[in-house]
């Protein structure tokens, strides 16, 4: 049994309807109202909900991806700087060490270069992951909205006529 409060100027009146007959009472009342299934509503909505948890839970991967990528990448120069140093503190003359610190130097701008780069790929991998699962559930609600209004106008154009 479900129940509503219709309000009139003046007069407040509780109906009790049996189930099943609410879209009889609701085209006794609002005749012009389309007959809309509230289950379907909820079902709408809770894919709507599974679509965002799924798109957050891409983008926590995806996160802990990058961060693990980054402190490896991280790791590694770090060794490469600790290695290539000893190298010069042990070996070679001030000159050689010099040139050596040059090309140190460069290799090191390229590394951290190519490093951004892997980096700002895997973010932009990870977005595109993230909007293809809300846009693929935005493209089903549309399906969903124009399903429900089609037959929503075909119902209505039965009545009518």
């Amino acid at each position: 049994v479900s129940s509503s409060v219709r309000k009139n100027p003046g007069l407040t009146m509780v109906v009790v309807i049996p189930n099943g007959a609410t879209s009889a009472w609701r085209e006794s009342i609002h005749p012009s109202m389309p007959n809309f299934d509230m289950s379907k509503l909820a079902n709408a909505g809770r894919r709507n909900a599974e679509a965002c948890s799924e798109a957050t839970q891409a983008m926590a991967e995806s996160a802990q991806a990058i961060s693990r990528r980054q402190a490896e990448l991280a790791r590694a120069q770090v060794e490469k700087v600790l290695k290539t140093t000893k190298e010069m503190l042990v070996n070679g003359s001030p000159e050689i060490n010099t040139t050596k610190q040059v090309e140190f130097a460069k290799t090191m701008f390229e590394t951290s270069l190519n490093n951004m780069r892997e980096v700002g790929e895997l973010v932009t991998k990870s977005g595109f992951e993230v909007f293809d699962v809300l846009n693929r559930r935005a493209s089903e609600s549309i399906e969903e909205l124009t399903g429900a209004a089609a037959k929503t106008s075909t119902t209505s154009k039965r009545k009518a006529a």
